[in-house]
């Protein structure tokens, strides 16, 4: 499969890595420059995260190995990197030697592949996720949300919101999207929480890719045989033996991955949010339509859970925004930092607030040929569970002080551990 992975941008990579003799999957750690943008202070991103904006769209990161890293956190700026399809590339198989817990072959999907394979792989699925097709899933996410409401009523006051809500809504509806087996769920989901988690470095989160993808190779083999109902068995009845084991394990684990663990953090801490204020609160109760969309919206941007967007190797020389770039070099941008420019938010963007007049779209589900292609699923599981969640429960509250909250301290989709809540 290396072969065909990179031509001389992969080649350039490999070059450097062997000649350090790292294997990303195999690092035990993350450099300090690369936490910044993956810390918080609560809901928010690091006060460093605004300073380093406020120096320039473009910071270069100090990093060991030789490589050269570049932060993005400007909005204008990271929507102009993110768009461009011919001058990075998003493919980091070259970056996986072979020996250690993940190989080339863990790595796939959308968000880690160029055209024209990336091109052939969205156009197998965009059409399971245009607002047509998605609208026929609705009945089925009201009931998986009540039926949700009905266990965190079920398990008494106070109870852990995210266990009993949070988690599982995004869990069923994307198991049922695809059509995955409910058995080794609770393992599963724990995978989908660990492969974000850089707290132990590459090793322990790559790890966890592995793992997780062999559920779905087993999965993609067992609908071989007998393709079952949901996008895993329809893709094998369309494509056939055109699509690979690997690929289309890769485009369900882009799916589950990017529909579960992102939303699942916009439902716990979108509840935080909304609980921080009654008006606010009301407003998803007994608001319009409109109403609640915009509140959606501006959670998607304020809490901008995906933190860091998939990174992007410059496949030439260049000179972007006051920074000489060489072929090879890494860009990452922080969507997060993104969202809270004033630039595109407008003013006080640092503040939550329900009724803002964005002067640009925000970027929580990225923007260009890698934007999430799920968008649209997430907005309307959001915008079902939100207003279920305030009127069955009118006096919720948080059980804890928020500063008592078990977040997240290194992950690249934020979230929390336990939402402990009363009603």
């Amino acid at each position: 499969m290396r072969g065909r992975l990179t031509g001389a941008l992969g080649r350039l990579a490999v070059r450097r890595i062997r000649k350090k003799g790292i294997d990303l999957s195999r690092l035990s750690f993350i450099p300090d420059a690369t936490k910044i943008p993956l810390q918080r202070d609560g809901l928010d991103p690091l006060p460093r995260m605004a300073e380093i904006r406020g120096e320039g769209p473009l910071h270069k990161l100090d990093l060991p190995f030789g490589f050269d890293a570049y932060l993005l956190t400007g909005h204008e700026e990271t929507r102009q990197i993110l768009t461009s399809r011919d001058e990075y590339s998003n493919d980091i198989r070259h970056l996986f030697l072979g020996d250690g817990p993940a190989t080339s072959d863990d790595i796939g999907g959308l968000g880690f592949t160029d055209p024209p394979l990336h091109t052939r792989l969205r156009k197998i699925v965009t059409p399971e996720f245009t607002m047509r097709r998605l609208a026929r899933l609705q009945p089925m996410i009201e009931d998986i949300v009540d039926t949700a409401l009905d266990e965190l009523d079920a398990a008494g006051s106070p109870a852990d919101l995210a266990k009993h809500v949070a988690f599982p809504v995004p869990f069923q509806t994307i198991c049922a999207l695809l059509g995955l087996d409910y058995e080794d769920r609770e393992a599963f989901a724990a995978l989908g929480s660990a492969r974000f988690d850089a707290t132990g470095g590459g090793a322990a989160a790559f790890g966890a890719v592995s793992e997780q993808r062999e559920f779905l190779f087993d999965a993609v083999a067992r609908q071989r045989r007998e393709p079952g109902p949901g996008l895993i068995g329809q893709i094998i009845r369309d494509e056939g033996d055109a699509i690979s084991d690997v690929d289309l394990a890769g485009l369900a684990d882009g799916v589950f991955t990017g529909g579960f663990e992102t939303t699942a953090g916009m439902i716990a801490l979108g509840t935080i949010v909304l609980m921080r204020d009654e008006k606010h609160a009301d407003l998803v109760r007994t608001g319009s339509r409109e109403d609640v969309d915009r509140v959606v919206e501006e959670l998607l941007r304020y809490l901008s859970v995906v933190q860091v967007a998939f990174p992007r190797f410059a496949k030439q020389d260049m000179k972007i925004f006051g920074h000489h770039i060489r072929r090879g070099d890494v860009l990452l941008a922080s969507l997060s930092a993104a969202n809270r420019d004033g630039a595109s938010a407008g003013e006080k963007p640092e503040q939550f607030d329900p009724f803002r007049v964005p002067t640009s779209g925000h970027l929580a589900f990225g923007h260009g040929i890698h934007r999430c292609i799920g968008a649209e699923l997430a907005r309307m599981e959001l915008r079902t569970v939100f207003p279920r969640l305030l009127r069955r429960f009118a006096d919720l509250e948080l059980a804890v002080d928020e500063s008592d909250l078990s977040f997240r301290q290194l992950s690249f989709v934020y979230g929390v551990e336990e939402l402990p809540v009363r009603f």
